[in-house]
């Protein structure tokens, strides 16, 4: 079935979105320095991508599931997707896991 994968994608990519507004983890805790370290984030993998299908090592292999939809040559439009996911999960658990961090050195130093 054509577009489930981006379905998928969507649905996850809500629910971070979901995460991140409940606990102020990344764009409800400062939008602007977020959406630089997205696009920056996005950008990278995207080049790496392109690198990786002009060294023949990434390609489109025989799916159902991909719209069809192509942003250059084997890179379909999910992985635009899944790598704000990927950029997306990182930067939330890092939001997350900071707070738990500081607060364990902080204990530590006390004893």
């Amino acid at each position: 079935m054509p577009g489930l994968y981006l379905l998928g994608l969507l649905v996850s990519i809500t629910g971070m979105v979901v995460l991140d507004a409940r606990f102020r983890l990344f764009f409800w805790r400062a939008p602007w320095r977020a959406a630089a370290v997205m696009v920056v984030g996005v950008a990278f993998f995207m080049v790496w991508d392109v690198a990786g299908v002009a060294l023949d090592i990434f390609f489109i292999g025989p799916t159902r599931l991909l719209t069809g939809v192509l942003l250059a040559p084997d890179v379909p439009l999910e992985e635009l997707f899944f790598l704000v996911l990927l950029c997306y999960t990182t930067m939330d658990l890092t939001g997350f896991v900071r707070p738990l961090v500081a607060r364990a050195f902080r204990r530590g130093s006390d004893a």
